[in-house]
């Protein structure tokens, strides 16, 4: 490589820092060095919307501050017959500030119902796949406030309790890959700034504007909310106190499986205790959704109503045998046996 070549890197380097500069940008970046605070490499899912292009930006400073090694990963999903040539083309609009981006493609039969959850699965599914053979326990995703405010409503229309009103959290964990979204309390109309500021423009999807999807419905609702005077921060503030309290549930669940379930055999089989049933309502069932997913080896937690039809037998007769989740539940003189289908 020549001396010239050598001087890439850096310059590159100097033209991005030099934008935080500009007093908005420096002020989103040092909001999202504070909510990230990570000290290993990481991936970036990317998808060359604005949400993402900023969140890519935002990354690259990071990395270079952090002397950190990032990964940038985006997902053609083949649903449009120009979804390569946009991945193709937020390939080579990142290349240019020395941010290196590989495409994932979803090989296979795509579907004709569900099409935004089974997409949004299997993204999740080759981003992780992707993060194991890299090694990489982190992946940074670029969901907003909007995207909060979007899936609390989309979960009260799904008849949802606390727990997944406020699903969308700060960190989850998926295959024990850790799921990161540094972005969840940043305005979008920031993030569009910061991506028209930093890159000029960025992919517009249609199927966002496409209202037969209930996302974008509730999107239309929101915005409807807004313009009859909806208190963004106050809204906020609402989800932050049920998280609150989400958390004090949790606490009490983990108390009680930590107490009164006993794991045998590699987590195929688990025995419950009496007192397992003996908490609040609330406590006992999520209990009862973590077990059968830990002994199910499901990743998805099973319908509300099913579990509370098995609870509610478990209090009224002496003896049964149903299954559920991958799992055999039994009740054998008043002990209650979970045991891998």
């Amino acid at each position: 490589m020549s001396p010239k070549n050598l001087n890439v890197p850096s310059k590159t380097h100097k033209f991005l820092l030099d934008k935080l500069k500009d007093k908005r940008t420096l002020q989103i970046y040092k909001k999202f060095e504070y909510n990230l605070n990570i000290n290993k490499n990481f991936i970036v899912a990317v998808s060359g919307g604005p949400d993402s292009l900023a969140l890519s930006f935002l990354t690259k400073i990071y990395s270079i501050k952090k002397s950190l090694d990032v990964k940038y990963l985006i997902v053609d999903h083949k649903l449009r017959n120009n979804s390569t040539l946009e991945a193709k083309i937020v390939q080579k609009n990142l290349k240019t500030f020395l941010i290196n981006l590989n495409i994932l493609t979803w090989k296979g039969t795509k579907p004709k119902k569900n099409i935004q959850s089974i997409a949004r699965d299997k993204r999740y599914e080759l981003l992780i796949n992707k993060a194991k053979k890299l090694k990489i326990n982190n992946i940074l995703l670029g969901h907003q406030l909007d995207d909060l405010f979007e899936n609390f409503f989309i979960r009260i229309l799904r008849g949802s309790g606390l727990n997944g009103l406020i699903s969308l959290d700060k960190e989850t964990q998926r295959d024990a890959i850790n799921l990161i979204r540094p972005l969840l309390n940043f305005n979008k109309k920031d993030l569009i700034y910061l991506s028209n500021f930093i890159f000029g423009s960025y992919v517009v999807d249609p199927s966002n504007k496409d209202d037969k999807f209930k996302r974008v419905k509730v999107r239309n609702f929101l915005q409807q909310l807004g313009l009859e005077g909806l208190d963004r921060d106050k809204f906020y503030l609402t989800i932050k106190n049920l998280k609150i309290a989400n958390e004090n549930i949790k606490f009490y669940v983990k108390k009680n499986l930590e107490k009164n379930v006993t794991i045998l055999q590699k987590k195929k089989n688990a025995i419950l205790m009496e007192d397992f049933f003996f908490q609040s309502e609330e406590v006992v069932f999520r209990s009862f959704v973590e077990i059968i997913k830990v002994v199910g080896k499901k990743y998805y937690p099973v319908r509300g109503k099913k579990i509370g039809r098995i609870i509610n037998l478990i209090g009224t007769k002496p003896s049964f045998k149903v299954t559920l989740g991958g799992c055999v539940i039994k009740k054998v003189n008043g002990t209650v046996i979970l045991s891998k289908e």
